[in-house]
């Protein structure tokens, strides 16, 4: 996780449960007009979003940033492709990993820091079936052991 990390508008809670994170990295985001105010009101979806590379460069596709109510003819389309600014080497280290069967670019979490947009874009792996189910589990068992730790402190 980057340092100094600010607001956070829109989290895409699904993309723990369907990858497995190796590697995340923070970029910026072109934005158009009144799409920063609708943001700063918490007005974005990054469910069902993903991250593609298209000659040398990193797009974002499917994030839903809904139009700005004061914004009129000015708005937006709220679906439409946003370019990611990463450096130049990332983008090389990406192309070159992306290329490998099974890893995917997926944004985990979009925030402001110092006043700018940036979305935190993670490195994933597709999850089997099974795998999720054993993660589930995992945290079930955690769960049942805090509860069992808690109980016991209250008895002292």
């Amino acid at each position: 996780m980057p340092k100094g990390m600010g607001k956070t508008v829109a989290q895409n809670k699904k993309a723990n449960h369907d990858f497995a994170i190796e590697e995340t990295y923070e970029a910026g985001i072109v934005l158009q007009g009144t799409e920063i105010k609708s943001i700063r009101n918490g007005r974005a979806n990054l469910k069902d979003s993903y991250a593609r590379i298209e000659r040398g460069e990193v797009f974002l596709y499917n994030m839903h940033v809904s139009p700005y109510e004061q914004g009129n003819r000015y708005n937006h389309d709220p679906l439409r492709t946003r370019k990611l600014l990463l450096h130049k080497k990332e983008i090389a280290k990406l192309i070159g990993v992306t290329k490998e069967e099974g890893y995917t670019l997926v944004p985990l979490k979009m925030y402001i820091k110092n006043g700018y947009a940036k979305v935190l874009i993670g490195l994933g792996k597709g999850k089997k079936k099974y795998d999720k189910r054993e993660d589930l589990k995992k945290k079930e068992a955690k769960r049942d052991i805090e509860r069992a730790f808690r109980e016991r402190q209250k008895d002292y």
